[in-house]
């Protein structure tokens, strides 16, 4: 879903350890993380040692960059364990260039993948008593609110929490994806910022 990369002024938000930066990286981008976890952005340095990709401690809410600075955002699980999401929002669309590509990857908010995490929230895990769940339509919606134009929606990871039936189920999930992202454990959001603000 993210497509070509190659040349692109890249941050990936809530990079982590750096996995997919070195991804975007190796596929030709210029590549930015950014991540609040001062531990992360250590073991990110450590992973992509003598790469070029840069590393910047910052929180999604409060982007230390200037306009327009980037032509690809990346963010995957990162607006579930986010407050102020409407924030959050207005600044990735801030930061992206016109005509800028952001691909979101968020847990989805209907299937048994939420629900077992749900569970462990409910029974001591503080990490998932506090993350939110998604619906596609809430991310359309927080998509259109910031002024982003929605290219393509698409859910993954169909089969419930078991390998047995993940053997049995994953191979129909990229037709599944494409048509629904019902009972997904995973939908991703592919949106663009206007080259030019919509007129009246």
């Amino acid at each position: 879903m993210i497509g070509d990369v190659v040349g692109l002024d890249s941050l990936d938000i809530g990079c982590g350890d750096g996995l997919l930066a070195v991804e975007l990286a190796a596929a030709g981008a210029r590549v930015t993380g950014i991540d609040p976890d001062a531990a992360m952005l250590r073991a990110a340095a450590e992973r992509t040692a003598g790469q070029d990709i840069r590393f910047v401690q910052g929180r999604i809410e409060a982007l230390p960059f200037p306009d327009a600075s980037f032509d690809l955002l990346t963010a995957v699980t990162v607006l579930c364990f986010v407050k102020d999401e409407a924030t959050a929002w207005r600044e990735m669309a801030r930061v992206l260039r016109p005509g800028g590509r952001l691909v979101i990857g968020e847990l989805g908010r209907w299937s048994l993948w939420a629900l077992r995490r749900r569970i462990r929230g409910w029974i001591g895990s503080r990490l998932w008593r506090s993350a939110a769940f998604h619906s596609a339509s809430q991310l359309r919606r927080a998509a259109a609110a910031a002024s982003l134009v929605i290219d393509d929606v698409r859910g993954a990871v169909f089969h419930p929490p078991n390998a047995a039936m993940a053997r049995l189920i994953s191979g129909f999930d990229a037709q599944l994806g494409r048509v629904t992202t019902f009972g997904a454990a995973f939908i991703a959001l592919h949106v663009h910022k206007p080259a030019r603000p919509a007129s009246g």
